[in-house]
């Protein structure tokens, strides 16, 4: 089914395209919604990124919004626009299992994460949930509870995580809008990988409740197919909710509008391995011509390292430590049914003392410290997203890697989440093998908008990439 009026059809709609049919009654969001279930029908069995849908609730959602847009009082941003729900998230009325067996999904389910309650309130038709790793542990999306989770690009391939889930929902045109969690790079990494755009807010940036066993690490944030429609779902998540109370006071900032800006003159820092990351040849070429397009935009780049060694050691000890706190009440049972290797790590962290863990911190904040002097000089940092394109489904490294753990390829991630610093990855490329490649782009704290600035400049020059050959002919 097209869009009357266009050439585009309902699944690769953008948000913002799907709030102008509302407006100009092309489209309801009953249809779009019935089109979107349907859809999912078809193709995610070969997917697997969905874990949860209720027709009648998401379809009686949608309802609801075509009768505010038949009286001409739609509310919020988002009204009538489907959004998939990672299933980290709470949700009122649905379970969430985080990809575990151990969680009874028959209980009370009666409070909205701050990000599902601001849906609601923005309007948004919660199409349903998105799979993830068990606890969201690792970069790449299978579990215990729901197997594995596959590419659209290429359904041998993993869509990464762990927020794998979202990104495959996206880009197999079953939803424009998902929610996503980043303690490690679980947006930025399926970003990468799918060929989709999602960014890591500012820590505090998007209330996250309840507190994640991650603590400081983890963010919560918006992904979809184009950046514009990412900067809508961050202004739409980035309201007060008093339940978290580390997050930032808003700031008025529309994302969306800012993100309309150029770059002329922007100062842009480019590494291309961070002084101790090893590249793809086709990644570090694609992302150096990405690098080009930017200052062909008017920017200022100059090839420079942030200078820090690799804090792999440190992100283990706060990942692993939050992963044992995590599971730390579980019965024998139930670590018998957890994925192996979240149990490899949650032994890892127990071994630690609180001492060794309060050192971690200060480590952390000592990165957090070099990298605001770093952009005292340098507006945004820009790298590679990933190393490399995706590798085989249902791994949690590449074949032949030297480290048995996710976290060893995942160098261009987790340093910017012990920073806290908002990061967003837009796809540049695809390699020999038609695999998404991204570009990281980084800021300091709070420069969300500039971030999501250069990243739709970069995507207006560039003008994307190729759906996935599955999807072309839809």
């Amino acid at each position: 089914m097209t869009n009357s009026g266009t050439d585009t059809p309902i699944e690769w709609m953008t948000a913002l395209d799907l709030l102008d049919a509302y407006a100009s009654r092309r489209l309801s969001p009953v249809e779009v919604t019935d089109h979107l279930l349907d859809r999912i029908a078809r193709v995610d069995p070969d997917i697997g990124a969905w874990c949860f849908l209720d027709h009648e609730t998401t379809r009686a959602q949608a309802k609801a919004s075509e009768a505010r847009w038949a009286e001409g009082k739609p509310h919020g941003r988002l009204d009538g626009v489907p959004v998939a729900v990672k299933d980290i998230f709470l949700t009122v009325g649905w379970p969430t299992l985080r990809g575990s067996l151990t969680i009874d999904p028959d209980q009370p389910w009666e409070h909205d994460a701050p990000t599902v309650a601001a849906l609601r309130r923005n309007g948004a038709v919660l199409l349903g949930k998105t799979t993830t790793p068990e606890l969201a542990w690792k970069g790449v999306t299978d579990s215990p509870l729901c197997g594995i989770t596959r590419n659209p690009y290429d359904l041998d391939r993993t869509p990464g995580g762990s927020s794998g889930g979202s990104s495959a929902a996206l880009m197999s045109g079953t939803v424009p809008l998902a929610l996503g969690t980043d303690g490690g790079g679980s947006i930025r990494i399926p970003a990468a990988l799918t060929g989709c755009t999602g960014i890591k807010p500012t820590w505090g940036r998007v209330p996250h409740w309840p507190v994640s066993p991650y603590g400081g690490l983890a963010h919560a944030g918006p992904m979809s197919r184009t950046v514009a429609d990412t900067a809508l779902l961050l202004d739409a998540l980035a309201e007060a909710d008093f339940r978290d109370s580390g997050a930032l006071m808003p700031d008025g900032i529309d994302h969306l509008a800012a993100s309309a800006g150029g770059i002329d003159g922007v100062r842009i820092a480019f590494s291309a391995d961070l002084g101790h990351q090893k590249v793809d040849p086709e990644v570090a070429a694609s992302v150096a011509a990405a690098v080009e397009l930017l200052a062909g935009l008017g920017a200022h780049v100059d090839a420079v390292d942030p200078g820090f060694d690799d804090p792999l050691e440190t992100f283990r000890v706060l990942w692993n430590c939050g992963a044992a706190g995590a599971t730390s009440s579980d019965t024998a049972e139930q670590r018998a049914m957890r994925d192996p290797g979240l149990q490899e790590i949650c032994a890892d962290g127990e071994r630690y003392t609180a001492v060794e863990y309060i050192a971690a911190l200060g480590r952390r904040g000592e990165l957090a410290i070099s990298m605001g002097a770093f952009h005292q000089q340098w507006d945004l940092l820009v790298t590679p997203t990933m190393p490399f394109g995706a590798f085989a489904a249902g791994r949690d490294v590449p074949e032949g890697s030297p480290d048995h753990q996710w976290s060893g390829w995942a160098g261009f991630m987790y340093p910017f989440n012990m920073t806290q610093q908002p990061a967003v990855s837009v796809p540049c490329g695809l390699t020999s093998d038609g695999l998404p490649i991204g570009l990281q782009i980084i800021g300091p704290r709070g420069a969300d908008a500039l971030v999501l600035r250069a990243a739709r400049a970069f995507e207006s020059a560039h003008g994307g990439i190729p759906r996935p050959p599955l999807f072309q002919e839809s």
